[in-house]
């Protein structure tokens, strides 16, 4: 009998050693409408229509109808097509109490993202909510990570949506399950891969070796660059208030910049529109902390900052394609000028040594690893983590996008948190606008909406720099 899988790479994989029930590892976003074509003329938003556009779409992206096997012994999940799958339990309905403030939708939206998936069927959620005013209404989406990562679930907007207001709902094919493997086909396939490990290995050594003689030694950038991510990896950083261990709930807010004035400050006062965003988020730190009577000066703090490795010939497709850059923030210096030179520095070194392309490098080892070793080291890890703190930004479509005529204005993307990273801060660009994200534990940080605010008040003192340095 023919089958199919699709077997998890490491990194993937990792995203499910690393969830625990006080630390849920999807990504999740929540997607706010203006009502337009979606407006049902007795009121309300027409949830049919969303399902028939949901359901005529799903063959576009197969892993949304794919559920987890396990391999038998090796404990390594696959991918496999589900027999019984079912939209309506993955597409959720529900509404605030008209009219339904913006206060009330971040904590709907906090109190479903905390929710785990069901591992037993396809990692994914999406809940239309009604009733929010100002005739608007929200998707709050949930894909587990190690499903996508933060480009490709940039690019499912792009699938799911249209950029123009008139949209068609397709009729789907008819979904056909492939038949799953056995566990004994799955072992014996599984025996057949590692016995040709040593073959593949060779295989990329020519490659590299014959990339790195064109380039001119770029193998040995790779291999500084993985020798500086295990470096990066050794050092421990100091503990804050916001680096204890987390438990099961969380507090989600949000808030939206122009775009265009977050360039403006980055013309005014150099480095790249990422160094501008981790120079806000090292400010509003600053304030937040001191707050909490805590010496920034004497901090050894530091971001993860991911960044995605994926190929142009890679877009659309899910699986994770990212690495990561662990940032100093320079919480010690006052002036933003400064601290914004020196993340500049910092964020310039890193991409000259190749480091994130030294982590793939390192998690493309890691596929010689035993499953269950790297279980046990991603439960562990978490104990030492070398970062403080998540700060993650996407691209997103600078251009509008539509689900059936109703007109998305904002998306506010949703970083998970691990145990002991109290706070983390997801962002990503769309249509003019940079809309972040903020996700707490609910009892560590209590006054996570004081932490928007200053953002808001960093932003604004680098805005007032930047008009001064270029009048």
């Amino acid at each position: 009998m023919a089958y199919e899988y699709d077997r998890l790479t490491t990194l993937d994989f990792s995203f499910l050693a690393l969830e625990r029930p006080n630390a849920y590892m999807h990504v999740a976003s929540t997607q706010v409408y203006d009502a337009g074509g979606m407006r049902m003329e007795g009121g309300g938003v027409d949830f049919d229509a969303f399902r028939k556009l949901t359901e005529g779409s799903l063959h576009k992206i197969p892993r949304y109808r794919q559920k987890l096997a396990w391999i038998p012994l090796e404990n390594h999940p696959v991918w496999i097509d589900d027999d019984d799958f079912k939209l309506d339990y993955h597409l959720r309905h529900t509404a605030l109490p008209h009219p339904g403030s913006v206060r009330q939708l971040k904590r709907l939206s906090a109190r479903i993202m905390e929710q785990p998936l069901d591992r037993t069927r396809p990692l994914w959620e999406m809940w239309l909510v009604e009733g929010l005013e100002g005739d608007r209404f929200a998707v709050i989406s949930k894909v587990h990570h190690c499903m996508i990562d933060g480009v490709s679930g940039s690019d499912l907007l792009k699938i799911l949506m249209s950029p123009t207001p008139e949209q068609e709902i397709e009729t789907p094919p008819a979904f056909l399950p492939r038949p799953a493997p056995s566990g004994l086909r799955l072992l014996q396939d599984e025996f057949w891969r590692r016995l040709g490990l040593p073959f593949e290995l060779m295989r990329n050594i020519g490659a590299v070796a014959s990339e790195a003689s064109d380039a001119r030694g770029r193998l040995a950038v790779r291999l500084r660059g993985a020798l500086e991510t295990l470096g990066s990896t050794l050092r421990r950083v100091s503990e804050t208030p916001i680096n204890q261990p987390i438990g099961r709930h969380r507090r989600f807010d949000w808030m939206s910049m122009d775009l265009a004035e977050v360039k403006a400050v980055r013309r005014g006062l150099g480095g790249s529109l990422n160094d501008v965003v981790l120079t806000t988020v090292c400010g509003a730190l600053r304030r937040f902390l001191a707050r909490r009577s805590v010496a920034v000066d004497e901090l050894d703090f530091r971001v993860m900052a991911p960044v995605s490795v994926r190929s142009k010939d890679e877009q659309g497709a899910l699986g994770n394609r990212v690495s990561a850059w662990m940032v100093p923030l320079p919480l010690a210096e006052a002036d933003p000028r400064k601290q914004l030179a020196a993340i500049s520095a910092t964020t310039s070194e890193l991409k000259d040594s190749q480091q994130a392309v030294g982590a793939e490098l390192l998690s493309q080892a890691a596929e010689w690893g035993s499953s269950t070793l790297l279980a046990l080291g991603a439960r562990n890890a978490t104990r030492l983590l070398p970062f403080n703190m998540v700060v993650t930004n996407v691209p997103g479509p600078q251009l509008p996008l539509y689900t059936l005529g109703a007109r998305m204005l904002e998306v506010f993307p949703h970083v998970p948190l691990l145990d002991n990273l109290a706070l983390g801060v997801a962002l990503m660009s769309y249509d003019g606008k940079l809309c972040w994200g903020f996700n707490a534990d609910w009892d560590l940080v209590p006054d996570l909406h004081d932490f928007v605010e200053d953002v808001e008040a960093t932003f604004a003192e680098l805005q007032e720099l930047a008009a001064a340095a270029e009048g």
